[in-house]
Formats: C-alpha cells, sequence, structure tokens
C-alpha cells in the first residue's frame, strides 16, 4: 500500500486510531515543506478516496487488509468498529433497520447528521431522521471493501448539511489482473436474558470475481446472509398500572424489573426476534475511454425475507401459554392487547444503481459527472392486529407498502488548477441535485398473512429536493502554510406533501429557503514532526419527508410537523499532531453548536404517549478527542492504538418541554456520552498469523430529552459499556485463510433501547485466487 502523507491529513487520516497503517509512523517522522502535497489515502491509484483529503481536517482509514486481520467482520459497518468518536448502533447480523451512526456530537437518534457513500453513490437514508431511516450498509459487504475513509466534521463545501457530524466513503473492489475468492462465515450468540436462554445462530455465504482486460474491467460480489438475531422488544406492564384484587386469569413466569425510570415494572415476553434471509449482488463495469477518461457503472441488489417471531413468559395453572386477555400477576390485575407480542412479515427489494464519467488528466482542468438511483423497489411489511396462537395461522393485520420510495442525485464537478494566482491553488467547483420521494401507504387486511388490502388505515408521503452549487480554493501559500475556503449555497424544497386516514385528508404547501455555508481550514507545519491544524464550518441540515409529513399511529403516535425550521450549525476544530519515534499522537479539540435541533420529544397528550418532532432550541457540545499510534511496541510486530473523546453536550436553550416548562434546560443531548474510548492491540506474529485484541467504553448516557431515564441497564434504555473482542486469524496455505474471533468477550450486557449482542463466537473459511 502506497501512502503519502501530507499537512491536510497528518491526523493520520488512515490510521491515527487503529495500527492500521504500518508506515505512518516512518512518513510522519519524515515531514517536511513538501507535506503540503495532496495526500493519496488509497491501497492503489485506481481505488482512491473520494473525500477530499486535501482539506486539513481529522480524517480516519481503513484498508481490506487491516479489516481482515483486527475485526470479525459479518457486515460493512462492522469496518467503522475501532474508529475514535463513532458508534453504529448494530443490534444482529443483518440488522438492516436499525443500525444508525452516531459522531462526537450527534447520537444514534440522528441518522441524517451523518453521511455514508459507496463508490460515489448515497447509502445515507434521508428521507427520514432516526432508527428506522439507518444507513443502507447491506449494499456493501465486508468482502467488497477496498478502504473505508471517513472525515470528521462538515469541513468540506463538497458535501451537503447532512455531513455535520461524519461523512463515510467506502470504496469497493475493482481488480487489475483476474482475481476470485470465496467465504464462508459462522456466528455463534448464547443470549440469557429475564426468562429468555437461547442461542442465536448466524451464517454467510460470499463469492466475489473480477477481471480487467485492456481498458474494460469488471467485478462482481455475491453474498447470502442466514441470521437469527436476539429479542430486541419486551412487552411490559407498569405495576402502578395494575388493579389490585382477584381478576383475571392467574399467571406465573413474569419478571419484575425497573423500567428506564425506575418504575418497577413486569416484563411479560419477548418480541421482535428477527429471522432474515437476505441476498445482496453487486456488479462493476468501467470502461476506460482514453488514458485520462474513465466510464464507471455500479448495480447493487438487496432482498431480505424477514419474520419477526415474539414469544409470552406468561403461564397460567394448567402450563398454558397466555399472550392475550385479562390477566393477574402477583394479586395486580392487567390487559394484554393482541398487539403487545407484535407479529410480522417482510419482503424488501432495493436496488442501487450509479453512472460515472471521470477525467484525470492531472492537469489543468479535470471534470466528473455522476447520477445515482435508489429505489425501494418492493418494500412490504405485514403485521397481524389479532392475538397469539391464532395469529400464526392469519387473521386480521396491516400491510405497510413502500413502494415508490427512494432518492436520485446528480453531481456535476470540476478542478481547476490555476497557474499566476500566487502559489499553489486546486480550485472545486460544482452543482448537485438530491431528490427524496417517501411513500408509506398502510392498509387494514382480513388476512395479514397473504391477503389483499380490504380497506386504506394511513398514507403519508411527500417530496424534497435540495440544489447546491459550491466552490472550494485549496491554497498552498507558503512552504509550511495551506488553507482551505470554500463556500456551500443550498436551495431546498418539500413539496407534494399529504396525510390521509380513513377520517380525513391534508395535503400541505410547499416550502422553498435558501441558505449560506461558509468553510474555511488553515495548516502550519512548525516543523517536520509538529502540525497544527485548524477548521470552522458551517451546516444547515433540512427537515426530511417524514419528518415534515410521515405522522404515524400505532404503539406509540408520531406527530409530524410541515412547519420545522432546519438545523443550523457551527463547528469547529483545533488539532496538534507529534510524531514521537516509536508512536503519533494526535489532541483534536472540537466545538459545536446546534440551533434548532431536529428532535422527537416524547410527551403525554390526554391519555395518549406522542412522540412530536420538534425544534430544540440550542445544543453546544465542547469536546476533545485523543488518538494514539504505537508500531512495534515493546517488541517487533505488536502495534498498539487507542483514542479517548470527552464531550459535554448539553441542551442551552429550549421552548419547548417533555413534562413541565424547562424541563429539558441544562440537560444532557440523547445518546451523547461524556467519555468514549477505543483501544487495539495488533500482534503480526508472522506473515502468515497475526491476533487482535480490542476494546471499547462508551459512558453513561441518556434517551429522552429532560434526562428521566436514569437507569440505562433496561429495555429502552442507553446503558454505558465496557466489551473486548478477540481475533485470531491464519493462512495455513497459500489459498486459504481461516479467522476464528469472539465478539463481546467480557459478556457486557448493554443497551441501545434494544438489548445489544451478548458473547459471540465467529469462524470464517476464506479461499482467494
Amino acid at each position: 500500500m502506497k501512502i503519502r502523507y501530507s499537512l491536510p491529513c497528518l491526523c493520520l487520516s488512515a490510521a491515527s486510531l487503529m495500527s492500521w497503517v504500518p508506515a505512518a509512523q516512518a512518513q510522519i517522522a519524515d515531514l517536511s515543506g513538501s507535506l503540503l502535497e495532496t495526500v493519496i489515502v488509497a491501497a492503489n491509484r485506481s481505488a482512491p478516496t473520494s473525500l477530499p483529503s486535501q482539506i486539513p481536517t481529522t480524517m480516519e482509514g481503513v484498508t481490506r487488509e487491516e479489516v481482515a486481520q483486527t475485526v470479525n467482520a459479518t457486515d460493512s459497518e462492522d469496518a467503522l468498529k475501532y474508529f475514535p468518536s463513532l458508534l453504529v448502533r448494530k443490534r444482529y447480523i443483518g440488522d438492516y433497520n436499525h443500525a444508525v451512526l452516531s459522531s462526537r456530537a450527534s447520537g444514534t437518534g440522528n441518522s441524517a447528521r451523518s453521511a455514508v457513500y459507496a463508490d460515489g453513490v448515497l447509502l445515507s437514508n434521508y428521507l427520514g431522521n432516526g432508527a428506522a431511516y439507518a444507513p443502507r450498509w447491506m449494499l456493501v459487504t465486508p468482502e467488497e471493501i477496498e478502504r473505508v475513509d471517513v472525515m470528521y466534521g462538515p469541513f468540506s463545501a463538497a458535501y451537503p448539511g447532512n455531513s455535520v457530524g461524519a461523512v463515510v466513503d467506502y470504496v469497493t473492489r475493482m481488480p487489475t489482473k483476474f482475481e476470485a475468492h470465496a467465504k464462508a462465515a459462522y456466528v455463534l450468540q448464547p443470549f440469557a436474558l429475564y426468562n429468555t436462554d437461547e442461542v442465536y445462530p448466524a451464517h454467510q455465504e460470499s463469492v466475489s470475481i473480477g477481471n480487467r482486460s485492456g481498458n474494460f474491467s469488471w467485478w462482481l460480489n455475491l453474498n447470502h446472509t442466514n441470521s437469527q438475531g436476539q429479542p430486541l422488544t419486551f412487552p411490559a406492564k407498569i405495576v402502578s398500572t395494575g388493579t389490585a384484587g382477584s381478576a383475571g386469569t392467574a399467571v406465573t413466569g413474569a419478571v419484575l424489573d425497573k423500567d428506564r425510570s425506575n418504575n418497577p415494572w413486569y416484563l411479560i415476553g419477548t418480541a421482535t426476534g428477527y429471522t432474515t434471509l437476505q441476498d445482496h449482488g453487486k456488479i462493476k463495469l468501467a470502461y476506460d475511454l482514453s488514458p485520462t477518461l474513465r466510464a464507471s457503472y455500479v448495480l447493487g441488489y438487496w432482498q431480505n425475507d424477514a419474520e419477526n417471531r415474539p414469544n409470552s413468559y406468561l403461564r397460567d395453572a394448567a402450563g398454558n401459554t397466555r399472550y392475550s386477555g385479562l390477566i393477574n400477576i402477583n394479586g395486580r390485575a392487567f390487559t394484554v392487547a393482541a398487539t403487545d407480542y407484535n407479529l410480522s412479515n417482510e419482503e424488501l427489494i432495493h436496488v442501487m444503481q450509479g453512472l460515472s464519467l471521470k477525467s484525470n488528466t492531472g492537469g489543468t482542468w479535470d471534470w466528473e459527472v455522476a447520477v445515482s438511483r435508489y429505489d425501494y423497489a418492493k418494500d412490504e411489511l405485514r403485521a397481524a392486529t389479532v392475538a397469539l396462537p391464532d395469529a400464526l395461522a392469519g387473521g386480521a393485520g396491516t400491510l405497510t407498502d413502500q413502494d415508490g420510495t427512494g432518492w436520485d442525485t446528480l453531481a456535476l464537478k470540476v478542478s481547476w488548477r490555476p497557474q499566476g494566482l500566487g502559489g499553489e491553488h486546486i480550485i472545486d467547483l460544482g452543482y448537485q441535485l438530491d431528490g427524496y420521494q417517501l411513500r408509506i401507504l398502510r392498509s387494514n387486511l382480513g388476512n395479514w398473512l397473504s391477503g389483499a388490502p380490504v380497506s386504506l388505515n394511513t398514507e403519508v408521503g411527500g417530496k424534497t429536493r435540495l440544489q447546491s452549487v459550491y466552490g472550494q480554493d485549496t491554497w498552498s501559500f507558503a512552504d509550511q502554510w495551506k488553507t482551505v475556503l470554500g463556500v456551500r449555497i443550498e436551495a431546498w424544497q418539500a413539496f407534494d406533501g399529504y396525510t390521509t386516514n380513513v377520517s380525513s385528508s391534508t395535503s400541505y404547501a410547499s416550502r422553498k429557503h435558501s441558505y449560506v455555508s461558509p468553510k474555511a481550514a488553515l495548516a502550519y507545519a512548525a516543523t517536520s514532526s509538529t502540525v497544527l491544524k485548524a477548521s470552522v464550518g458551517r451546516a444547515v441540515r433540512t427537515p426530511t419527508v417524514n419528518e415534515l409529513y410521515g405522522a404515524t399511529t400505532g404503539v406509540l403516535t408520531v406527530v409530524n410537523d410541515p412547519a420545522l425550521r432546519p438545523e443550523k450549525s457551527w463547528t469547529s476544530e483545533l488539532s496538534l499532531e507529534q510524531s514521537m519515534g516509536f508512536a503519533t499522537l494526535r489532541i483534536t479539540g472540537f466545538y459545536e453548536a446546534v440551533q434548532d435541533s431536529l428532535y422527537a420529544e416524547r410527551t403525554v397528550v390526554g391519555t395518549t404517549i406522542v412522540s412530536r418532532i420538534t425544534n430544540v432550541g440550542r445544543i453546544t457540545t465542547p469536546g476533545v478527542e485523543l488518538s494514539l499510534l504505537g508500531k512495534d511496541v515493546l517488541t517487533r510486530g505488536l502495534d498498539l492504538s487507542g483514542s479517548l473523546t470527552w464531550a459535554n453536550s448539553r441542551i442551552k436553550e429550549n421552548s419547548g418541554y417533555v413534562t413541565v416548562p424547562g424541563d429539558t434546560i441544562g440537560k444532557y443531548q440523547p445518546r451523547v456520552p461524556v467519555w468514549r474510548a477505543t483501544m487495539l492491540l495488533n500482534y503480526r506474529i508472522s506473515d502468515q498469523l497475526n491476533v487482535a485484541y480490542g476494546a471499547r467504553y462508551s459512558g453513561k448516557q441518556y434517551t429522552t430529552l429532560d434526562n428521566s431515564d436514569p437507569n440505562g441497564f433496561a429495555y429502552q434504555g442507553s446503558s454505558k459499556y465496557f466489551t473486548t473482542d478477540v481475533r485470531l486469524r491464519y493462512q495455513f496455505a497459500k489459498q486459504w485463510t481461516v479467522a476464528l474471533g469472539i465478539d463481546n468477550l467480557n459478556n457486557y450486557q448493554y443497551w441501545n433501547f434494544h438489548p445489544y449482542p451478548q458473547r459471540s463466537y465467529a469462524a470464517e473459511l476464506q479461499w482467494d485466487l
């Protein structure tokens, strides 16, 4: 791997946290005036990162070889596991609808505050914000990855305001000669919680093949996942809501515990335990029209058949399982509704396409044209509304159909290297058009398993469009100095919004707004081993279609607001990077101030629990991030890396409230812990054998705006955690490699609304030609 480091990316853009770029330490120690050259963070020049690596701000990266050595990767998001200040809320293998990315000052409830791309195609789902709108990680498999890079903060004018937290760029494989790969993996998770004590297996198989012949290259990847996840939700009854007396059927099996607010409650069973069968296919084509002009096409296909099956803990005196009706637990009567144990099937087919034409002359002018489309070709959720066990044979239910949902992007980019303007300039100009369309039709069914719709339940939908132009000048104005100055101008529109139910239909007026977001960065090479960098940028995160128009009712009523204001953020950071011979150290101070943060405030209206999408006045997050990389520590082949993050994210202004006015002021931003840390040891025993040991820590956090949930170790709570992982990888023959690993080695039980996986055992066998 060839990496040239320069001042703009001396945050060890490919490895400051993870000991994943062995040459980094030596290269940083050799820095001189030439470090102001543009950095190339790529395993090879045919697969460079698309991130603007000339910007002097924090960047991190990892290659496929490094992921293979150190991570028990079953999904593409696992490659981010040891990045500083990042967390993906992955609940089980193949988690397709809740694996949300969080960053320094953004929690896992804010999926729209980060940007994820693969081969230039947008994977972040800006149709909504929150767990149900996680990035579409499943359109990339670990076997495809060539490298992954992350830029922290909204410091590039080339990205929309959603980049305020982080920009993640996946570059997938593109061969230079014939190659073929096959891999089989098996994971076993023993899971014990409340009255559940089961073993949940998963297995994956993948095949990849590719070649380059003359000017034409191609790559094909196929992957199959069969995963059985642990229970994620637990029907419960708060003790105080029960009616004292002998009414109802006396039952046993309920588990007495405390909810996230320390109220005693009975957990009466499990729900949302997915068995998911997923198939992924990806084909990439590239043709060099000339030595400096390449046309590329990518087609990704993903399908998923998922079953959600619940289980009741309740048993009557005869030993029969009870799922509904009036029950009595220890002298208190409770009503168990038919929908307390949710039962559902999903059939999903999503298709991703991207087409680009790009020049790479290295001369005065270069340009690129790129278009992409992400389409919900089929997205159907069938849910039962009748009680178990009868529901297993059919009965009434609902069908939620998102056919017609998706997004399109268009990007026109020009890079200009003018002469005679004083110093070296790289001027980037661009135009972008991003369009999002959401349609959610919920119908009532006579037979939830296979019946056709019989009547309307609800329908919501709408569109948003973001047109942007940007300009950015990278200027090396002296031997040890570089600055980047940029601006992004955005025109946002929301239109065709509607909400319909059986009794009413509402259409919403269109909205148009424009925003200007300036960016600036400065870098100074104080010595050959010391670099200072500063960055500042404004970002405007516009409301998503679902936040504007997507009112829903069910277990929790979510109230939309078509008049929502956009989030407006100012983010800054200051970094010192120092090579110490045996190790490299980065210290970064950051500060983010957000006006009108978009959040769901949970409150009670009458007797109904309502989650209302609203603007929170002002949230500030000062913080410090440290990362350390040491190579050949104590003995040859032993690499040590780690990170530590402190972030004090607080609500400073808010006219809204959860229970009483002012109850959110001064409280912590939900799901942003004060302390986070990672550590990774990688011992390269030989060229064929290595063993890695990793650890991650996160401090206490809250899920509510008023911090009224002090008990994180409960269903619906968010807890602190400390987990460790181990991986051993051995190439026992020229073309064969075996790997054994354990995730959550210390079997820490922790929560982020849902329970995370417990100790899991992994085995892989890989063949490479």
